[in-house]
C-alpha cells in the first residue's frame, strides 16, 4: 500500500525521504498531469507545508529563492532589473492558476526541455541547493539538469533553494518565447539574455536558449562575441550560424527540427534587443 506524508518541518521531510522511495509533490502542476487517470501507487511526500522553503531573500552572497516559491511570488517580488527575464518567463508558465501553485524547484526538477524558467535562471548563474539528512550540496544549474526528465537530484534529496550569486545581479535582462499561439502554450523555442552595459558598450553578456536541445544551454561563443559591441540594434549582426551549431532540436507537432534551428537566431535576437530596451526603461524610471 502506498503512503502519503505531508511533513511540517524540513528535518522531518529529509528523514522520510531518506527512508525509501518517494515521489515528491509540491505545486502538483506537473505531478497530476503526468499521473493522468492512473491510480497513484507510489509513496508520495508532499512538501507544500514547508513554509521555510518559500519566499525570496537578499543574502550577503546574492539572492536566495526558496525551492517552493511560486511563480506568482516571483512576479510580485521587488527584484533587480537582472531578474526581469525571470519575471517575464514566470508570466508564461501556464495560466494564473498554474503560476499560483507551480514552484520554481518543481519546474527545474521536471526537467522538460521546454521549461520556461530554465533559460533565465541560466543567465543568472543559478545554483541549485540540494539537502539530505547527510548534509547540503550546491550545483550549478547547468550541472543539475542532465537531460530530458533527468536531473542530478538523488532519491534522498530535496531541492531546497536556488541561489543567485551577487555577480549576476547587475545588468538588465529579458525573455522571449515562440509558441503556436500567444498564451498557454509550450515553447517551440525560447531565449533569455542578461546584458551589462558601460559607456555604451556591452561589457558582460549571458545568453541562454531552451526547447532547441534536450537541455537548455548557455551560448558562450556568442556571449564572448557580444562583449565590446555597441549597445544598439546593430549588435544582432554579431549573431552567426556557428553560435547555434551546438543545438540539437527535435521535430514534433509544434515545429520541425529545421524550423527550430532557424528560429533560434531570431528568438535570441529578440531577447537581446528586449534586454537593451529594458536598460533604457530602467534609466528613464531612475
Amino acid at each position: 500500500m502506498s503512503r502519503y506524508e505531508r511533513p511540517r518541518t524540513l528535518d522531518d521531510a529529509l528523514q522520510l525521504i531518506g527512508e525509501g522511495s518517494w515521489r515528491v509533490l509540491s505545486g502538483g502542476t506537473d505531478f497530476y498531469p503526468a499521473q493522468g487517470a492512473r491510480p497513484i501507487r507510489d509513496n508520495v511526500i508532499d512538501i507544500s507545508a514547508l513554509d521555510g522553503l518559500r519566499g525570496i531573500s537578499q543574502t550577503p552572497g546574492g539572492v536566495r529563492i526558496g525551492g517552493c516559491t511560486t511563480w506568482t511570488q516571483i512576479l510580485r517580488a521587488d527584484l533587480p532589473l537582472a531578474f526581469d527575464g525571470l519575471k517575464q518567463a514566470a508570466r508564461e508558465v501556464g495560466s494564473v492558476q498554474i503560476q499560483n501553485a507551480g514552484t520554481v524547484a518543481g519546474n527545474l526538477c521536471n526537467a522538460s526541455p521546454a521549461a520556461d524558467g530554465v533559460p533565465p535562471l541560466l543567465t543568472l548563474d543559478a545554483l541549485v541547493e540540494l539537502a539530505s539528512a547527510d548534509g547540503v550540496r550546491s550545483l550549478p544549474l547547468q550541472q543539475f539538469i542532465l537531460g530530458n526528465r533527468r536531473t542530478a537530484r538523488r532519491a534522498d534529496e530535496l531541492v531546497t533553494a536556488i541561489d543567485i550569486p551577487a555577480r549576476a545581479l547587475a545588468g538588465t535582462s529579458a525573455f522571449a518565447k515562440l509558441g503556436a499561439r500567444r498564451y498557454l502554450v509550450i515553447s517551440i523555442a525560447m531565449a533569455a539574455a542578461r546584458l551589462l552595459v558601460e559607456d555604451g558598450k556591452i561589457v558582460s553578456a549571458a545568453v541562454a536558449i531552451g526547447a532547441c536541445s534536450e537541455v537548455a544551454q548557455r551560448l558562450p561563443q556568442l556571449e564572448q562575441k557580444l562583449i565590446g559591441a555597441a549597445a544598439g540594434a546593430s549588435l544582432v549582426e554579431r549573431l552567426s550560424p556557428e553560435h547555434f551549431a551546438g543545438l540539437s532540436p527535435i521535430g514534433d507537432v509544434r515545429g520541425s527540427a529545421a524550423y527550430r534551428q532557424a528560429a533560434a537566431r531570431e528568438i535570441v535576437a529578440s531577447a537581446l534587443l528586449a534586454a537593451l530596451g529594458a536598460r533604457s526603461k530602467g534609466r528613464a524610471a531612475a
